[in-house]
């Protein structure tokens, strides 16, 4: 007989203005599913990062289905797995775990959700030269999505200068020699200058870490912003880049997307993920009322 009840979990900081229940449980109730999707916060549990792992055994040992990893540990749980998807193991990055038969099993589904989402909402975007903000784990999934989707050059900032520079050597290693490049973000208002886009991928912007993550006095009409951020889905950087004439992609996308491709890995059912795309906005409209 089919499973039809699931207990999912969700693992990061500061994770409780997250949409990902909602989405998920909306999503089950709709084909008739029974479908529970709790948040594991970090700071409500005063836990550091590393204790991903004893986390995730917790929740192997509760009965747990499955398990989404976000913000600060997707580049820390895979140690903790007994395998990794190739997407995953390539990134060196996990946003979906799924239990099955003892094992622990690592996915990434930010690398399809950013891609849907980009082509989606900026289909005819100039890809030939990017610069992305931050190389963490969500970083590392859109830097690959931004070249899959056949970006010619991309330029990866972070405040952590080693991290860009292991994120930039692992994109050249995969696409090809010169396709990325690391650069510190002093030299922001240069790549910009010459840039087709900019890729957001840092916390800056969300509801727990607000504000503008580069000078507002950077933007300008020539370039494209897309957001990763999607609490809020209109983020300062959004703001700021729509009042000086840019096309914007708010994080919405990526974040229904790579639901759908989490929900339909944790059941093996197919899910809909335009009705998914369109809870997104009056789930927030919600949330922010209840905030």
């Amino acid at each position: 007989m089919p499973q039809d009840s699931y207990l999912i979990g969700l693992i990061g900081s500061g994770i409780g203005p997250s949409l990902s229940p909602a989405l998920h449980e909306r999503e089950a109730d709709r084909q008739g599913l029974r479908y529970l999707y709790r948040l594991i916060d970090l700071d409500t549990l005063g836990a550091a990062p590393e204790a991903v792992g004893d986390l995730l055994r917790a929740a192997r040992d509760l009965g747990f289905d499955g398990l989404n990893i976000t913000h600060p540990c997707k580049q820390l749980v895979g140690e903790h797995l007994d395998a990794l998807a190739p997407q995953a193991e390539a990134l060196g990055a996990v946003n979906t775990v799924v239990f099955s038969d003892g094992r622990a099993i690592g996915h990434n589904t930010d690398v399809t959700g950013f891609a849907a989402s980009f082509a989606r909402g900026l289909p005819d975007a100039p890809l030939e030269r990017v610069v992305q903000l931050g190389a963490g784990g969500a970083g590392a999934a859109v830097a690959h999505a931004t070249l899959t989707l056949g970006a010619g050059h991309i330029t990866v900032t972070d405040a952590l200068p080693d991290r860009a520079a292991d994120l930039a050597a692992s994109l050249n290693r995969h696409f090809g020699a010169g396709r990325a490049a690391a650069a510190t973000p002093d030299r922001l208002a240069e790549l910009l200058a010459g840039a087709d886009g900019i890729v957001h991928a840092t916390p800056t912007g969300m509801a727990a870490h607000p504000g503008l993550p580069l000078p507002a006095g950077l933007l300008h009409p020539g370039l494209w912003v897309a957001e990763v951020v999607y609490r809020p889905l209109e983020t300062e950087l959004l703001r700021a880049a729509r009042a000086v004439g840019c096309a914007t992609l708010d994080g919405g996308g990526m974040a229904a997307f790579q639901a759908a491709d989490a929900f339909r890995l944790f059941t093996g059912r197919e899910p809909d993920a335009g009705r998914m795309l369109a809870d997104i906005a009056p789930l927030g409209d919600v949330m922010s009322v209840r905030d």
